[in-house]
């Protein structure tokens, strides 16, 4: 995205914008860019039996393009015409187990019991996490079990910024979706619900694009001599909704990724307009993006051994500690991250994807989620296929790892190299759609211009879908 100077927000007293004090302006460069959708009270257009909810407000963000997916939930066959039917134990039905931790988190099971006697009623509880203001309510709407998309049922305030609601009516899995105030559809899919279950979820109503600003300028370290510009991404969720935290993706050439007017040869990798996308359609997780800026001693840094054509090298060890040592403890004290290997990924093209390679072999405890594009697997003799090779028998190792390349140019983007190192990685137990992904992108060369083009494709894969969604609100 082009960033401009200066702040574009819109005034709304109901919005439960939370703004990150950390983000500041970089002087001489960009102000921080806000992007909030307009708070409105207009009712979201009718529900009828199996249409989609496309219509509503547009989605006013990069290049304002139309809405299709955001304001009102898919119609799955329709309402359950279960009206007149009594919400059984809809206050204390809260499961007895704690809360999961994060933006959307898994479906909690702990509080409905999936199994009971022949004929005892199964309790399915909804549980929202949501920071309302004082006169805010938060309603629910649904295609089963009493509930129906066009009348909201309200939820109960049970305790800090939590919304519950509990009913034995729901006989089979159910899509739902809360509102805030009856008026404000939730962003993203459906939701989805198994009978018997609880499901936590965390959801965002109004805002529709992250920020991007400079989180740390100028950022040293004992382990390298230069200094380096630190960027961060926030997405929709993490603005609104603060009782949410997020998966980190840590990506290396930071300059590249949201500005074209700081990316090499003016092409960035739009990685902001694509988690925007993800939040709004559900295909990946909503995550913080954190974009270490590269330096003059780039191939130093990004490179884990020293190959005597290229001076200084091998320095990649050090620059690996810095993110470890010194840049993620900041991110994980300053935001609302989950710092767990299960959502700390690592992600890099060319000798960024070596060095995220390599660290996904030597710090699996740290990085679980290895992204590398275009790897320069002909480092140093290709010393990556041995480390790679190292993991054999590991019960540690990275949980998921995404690895492509093109096809094309005079390198062909180091196609037959880049197919060894999908090998080795099959070899040592990564299984193709399970845990690994390889992809070739005919046609593709080593450039800024496909890695943006790929990376929807290795965030959706390294971060999943978002958690317990149903139809996609297209």
């Amino acid at each position: 995205m082009q960033f401009h100077a200066r702040f574009v927000a819109v005034s709304c007293p109901r919005l439960p914008l939370v703004s990150p004090s950390f983000l500041r302006p970089n002087q001489g460069r960009f102000l921080l860019a806000w992007f909030l959708l307009a708070c409105s009270d207009a009712a979201p257009p009718p529900q009828g039996i199996g249409t989609s909810g496309t219509g509503g407000s547009d989605l006013h963000s990069k290049g304002g393009a139309s809405n299709t997916g955001g304001s009102g939930p898919v119609g799955a066959g329709g309402a359950s015409g279960a009206g007149g039917g009594s919400i059984a134990g809809q206050a204390g039905v809260v499961g007895t187990g704690g809360h999961p931790s994060g933006q959307g988190g898994s479906s909690g099971t702990e509080g409905g019991g999936a199994a009971g006697s022949a004929g005892q009623s199964l309790i399915t509880t909804f549980r929202v996490h949501y920071p309302t203001k004082p006169g805010q309510t938060i309603t629910i709407r649904g295609d089963a079990g009493g509930l129906s998309w066009s009348t909201g049922l309200p939820m109960e305030l049970a305790g800090s910024n939590l919304w519950i609601f509990s009913t034995h009516m729901v006989l089979h899995d159910v899509e739902w979706k809360p509102m805030l105030n009856d008026t404000t559809w939730a962003r993203g899919p459906n939701y989805l619900a198994q009978a018997g279950s609880t499901v936590d979820v965390y959801p965002h109503f109004q805002v529709t694009s992250g920020v991007v600003g400079i989180y740390k300028e100028k950022f040293s370290s004992k382990y390298l001599a230069e200094k380096r510009d630190i960027w961060a991404y926030l997405p929709p969720t993490y603005l609104e909704n603060t009782e949410a935290r997020f998966p980190v993706l840590y990506m290396h050439d930071g300059q590249n990724l949201f500005d074209k007017a700081l990316a090499f040869g003016g092409n960035e990798w739009k990685v902001d307009e694509a988690m925007d996308t993800a939040a709004e359609s559900g295909e990946a997780r909503e995550a913080v993006v954190i974009g270490v800026g590269n330096t003059s001693a780039r191939i130093y840094e990004y490179t884990p051994t020293p190959d005597p054509e290229y001076t200084p090298s091998g320095g990649g060890d050090n620059y690996l500690m810095l993110l470890m040592e010194e840049l993620k403890p900041l991110v994980d004290a300053e935001l609302r991250t989950l710092p767990d290997p299960s959502n700390t990924a690592l992600i890099g093209s060319s000798l960024g994807g070596l060095i995220s390679s390599y660290g996904g072999v030597h710090h699996p405890e740290v990085f679980g989620l290895i992204g590398a594009l275009s790897p320069s697997v002909w480092w140093d003799g290709k010393m990556l296929l041995g480390q790679v090779a190292s993991i054999q028998g590991k019960e540690l190792r990275a949980l998921r790892v995404y690895v492509d390349s093109g096809d094309a140019g005079p390198s062909q983007d180091g196609l037959a190299n880049t197919k060894l190192l999908a090998d080795q990685y099959r070899e040592v137990g990564y299984q193709d759609g399970v845990n690994f992904l390889y992809i070739v992108q005919a046609g593709a060369t080593h450039s800024e211009v496909f890695w943006a083009q790929r990376f929807p494709t290795a965030a959706a894969f390294l971060l999943g879908p978002r958690p317990n969604s149903g139809s996609q609100p297209f």
